[in-house]
């Protein structure tokens, strides 16, 4: 059914995202970015896929204005197929928004709390993430005023509602809304494509499926390092994990019980790329947090080796048709795109080309 489904609905989309493909760095422009000189000569090699958007930079920009020019190109380019699609793909576009909403949440409570300049906020807001009563954010004092004046009319109502008390904001119950907030949004976004009649056993299912299983189990890993030294319980912690992935359940119990790294190896152990991924960076081993930086073998931390998988299944989404999953591909790609042009640039301009060495490539 889908095939006929988005031929129909969202095969336009899906052309231009395919179309979209063709203007991703290849391995040859990353080859002439690391031997860039100067910013300029990065924005010079960046000219035929960023064209107009990077025209009106300075001489010579800060890596943070072309990177956010970058991502105002990506930002024009989703908001075009967004108001192309309609039925039950224009839904699947907007649940790819909801991430972006969480975060901007996240940062403008954060820096309200340490009294950051509003409009400074807003202005480091994610575009793709804005709704209109996005601003008030910022004089919000508790949970319940937050809901009730803010988020009520918002898509995110309903991951807020029964999940979080009204207990005063403060650092550690930012990050404990900002996770709960995700594990809601990932459990209705993997709910819907599983259920949804124009997607439920199809390629969407099929790709997506496999994508979201992922991105729940590095949430549940991340959360569980990073809580380590942190006031968050055990209990906090285990209710913070996404119900769905290949750890669950019985590697997000082990998870939930983990004492320090060597626990967290050991929970994920039984899923053979996670396994292999702390193997790399030496956390199997009693290698301790610093293995977080980087391993012994080829300098790629475990973020590092994170962001690789997630380039890998994008990119196998590219050889299905008939599915809005590419758009979800597409986006991933350019991001990490966007993070290996800044860190290039930023080495570039730090006179540290040495530094550059294992970004994560995307085609």
């Amino acid at each position: 059914m889908e095939g006929l489904f988005f031929n129909v609905n969202g095969g336009y989309v899906e052309g231009i995202v395919r179309g979209y493909r063709n203007s991703l760095l290849s391995g040859q422009n990353y080859s002439n970015l690391v031997q860039c000189e100067t910013i300029d000569d990065v924005k010079l090699q960046l000219a035929p896929a960023y064209g107009d958007f990077l025209a009106s930079l300075p001489p010579n920009p800060s890596t943070s204005d072309l990177a956010g020019r970058m991502t105002d190109k990506l930002v024009s380019e989703f908001r075009y197929l967004i108001a192309q699609a309609t039925g039950s793909s224009a839904k699947f576009l907007e649940y790819m928004t909801y991430g972006y909403m969480i975060d901007n949440i996240a940062l403008l409570i954060t820096g309200t709390l340490h009294e950051r300049d509003t409009r400074e906020l807003l202005e480091r807001c994610h575009p793709l993430g804005w709704f209109e009563t996005l601003p008030v954010l910022c004089v919000a004092t508790n949970i319940e005023e937050l809901y009730n004046s803010v988020l009520i009319e918002t898509p995110l109502a309903a991951y807020f509602k029964d999940s979080l008390s009204h207990q005063d904001l403060d650092e550690l119950n930012i990050e404990i809304v900002r996770n709960t907030l995700y594990k809601n949004y990932l459990e209705d976004f993997y709910n819907f494509i599983n259920t949804h009649p124009d997607f439920s056993g199809t390629p969407t299912q099929d790709v997506m499926a496999e994508i979201l299983q992922f991105e729940a189990d590095r949430r549940a890993i991340n959360i569980t390092l990073n809580s380590f030294g942190t006031e968050l319980s055990k209990l906090e912690r285990r209710k913070l994990y996404p119900e769905f992935g290949k750890l669950y359940p019985e590697g997000s119990l082990m998870l939930s019980r983990a004492e320090d790294v060597e626990g967290v190896a050991l929970a994920v152990s039984a899923v053979a790329d996670y396994k292999a991924f702390f193997d790399s960076v030496g956390l199997s081993q009693g290698g301790g947090m610093g293995g977080m930086g980087g391993g012994p073998a080829d300098g790629k931390s475990l973020e590092d080796l994170f962001y690789q998988k997630e380039m890998d299944l994008s990119k196998l989404v590219f050889t299905r048709q008939f599915t809005p999953a590419v758009v979800y591909a597409w986006m991933k790609l350019k991001e990490q795109e966007i993070r290996n042009v800044t860190w290039i640039s930023e080495c570039i301009a730090q006179n540290q080309k040495e530094r550059i060495g294992n970004f994560i490539s995307v085609f």
